[in-house]
């Protein structure tokens, strides 16, 4: 099966990156973590832009072990930073054929073509870099880097330079990006909601190691990990729209592993019938009861069974893990009184109120 081995040690004065990680050969990984994690020296790593000790294979092809390195110019990938770095002196056409230069294999037309489109620049090629806003030199920035054909594309915050709205004006077209590309994505990040809406995988670093590496749903679910998440702690659940309520404009999502049971109501978002989409569920938006409620403003009440809980670092808060459904994972913050007060354990029923639901994709 393709796959990315990266296992680096690298010691820098009062800082050592220390990994070993198998991760998915197709798809976006999250490299996610506070600022001074880690993250950015992986990349780089693998990148091969600092030259640490260690081995990276990358679908089957060695760049890196004992005995041999291979230089940032002869790996087979593309790099998008914070910043898109265009040249100023020259269109975006400019910049796009600067970048096809480094391709062993010029990219066909097709492939410019598709490229193009992809990232919605047709209408940008003559235009200078000091005509763009923001989202569209990112844009052209990524461009850039596809059409050097790479094996492997690492982005590095590409998002944290712009503003909410260039924000929100580029993540559909990363969006379309993950479910075009054939090669390995790995995404640098420290916003959970980039990382709720576009991974499949999730690398949770601290202090130059990995805390965890896994699927993005399951590894969000884990109670040891909110203590990274802090405020954003929470789940993604993956589902379909079942249902629209036109009159309130609302949409039912039937989650992934409900087995027909597990309905959210959910602020409707345009998708059609039968569309896939994922929602996230934040663990402050969660509230719990022993008995179901009646007369709330809440539409989401489902009956759950409590997995498991665990303490916060604030010792008035603890985390309860929930499965809904036929066994999807909701976590809950809640006092440690109202947890004492419901007599809360492993295995127990109850009711779970879903104040808020925010559908990412």
């Amino acid at each position: 099966m393709d796959e990315i081995h990266a296992r680096f040690r690298h010691a820098y004065p009062g800082f050592t990156l220390a990994v070993d990680l198998t991760l998915p050969g197709r798809g976006v990984t999250a490299l996610f973590g506070h600022s001074g994690s880690g993250k950015t020296t992986l990349l780089r790593c693998i990148a091969g832009l600092e030259r640490a000790q260690g081995r990276l294979t990358v679908n089957g092809e060695t760049w890196q072990d004992d005995a041999s390195f291979l230089p940032t110019h002869r790996r087979a990938l593309g790099y998008v930073f914070q910043e898109a770095s265009l040249f100023s002196h020259l269109t975006v056409r400019g910049n796009l054929d600067y970048g096809m230069k480094r391709c062993p294999r010029r990219p066909a037309a097709a492939e410019f073509e598709k490229t193009v489109d992809l990232l919605g620049i047709g209408a940008l090629l003559e235009r200078k870099p000091e005509r763009l806003s923001g989202g569209e030199r990112q844009r052209v920035a990524i461009a850039r880097a596809l059409l050097t054909l790479p094996r492997l594309l690492l982005m590095d915050e590409p998002l944290a330079s712009l503003d909410p709205a260039r924000k929100n004006e580029i993540i559909p077209y990363l969006e379309r990006l993950h479910g075009a590309l054939e090669i390995p994505v790995l995404y640098v990040s420290h916003a959970t909601d980039e990382v709720a809406r576009l991974a499949d995988h999730i690398v949770v670093m601290a202090d130059g190691r990995a805390l965890a590496s896994g699927p993005l749903g399951a590894t969000l679910a884990r109670l040891d990990l909110p203590l990274q998440l802090g405020e954003d702690a929470g789940v993604v659940l993956a589902g379909a729209v079942v249902e629209r309520d036109e009159n309130w404009r609302l949409a039912r999502i039937g989650i992934d592993g409900g087995a027909g049971e597990f309905l959210l109501w959910v602020r409707d978002g345009g998708q059609p019938l039968g569309q896939r989409v994922r929602v996230r569920i934040l663990a402050r938006d969660v509230s719990i009861a022993r008995e179901r409620i009646a007369n709330t403003s809440i539409l989401n009440t489902l009956p759950a069974r409590v997995v498991a809980l665990a303490d916060e670092p604030h010792p008035a808060l603890t985390l309860v893990r929930l499965a809904v459904g036929a066994g999807a994972p909701v976590i809950a913050r809640i006092t440690r009184r109202s947890a004492c007060a419901l007599e809360l354990e492993p295995g127990q029923a109850v009711w779970v109120q879903v104040k808020s639901v925010a559908l990412v994709g």
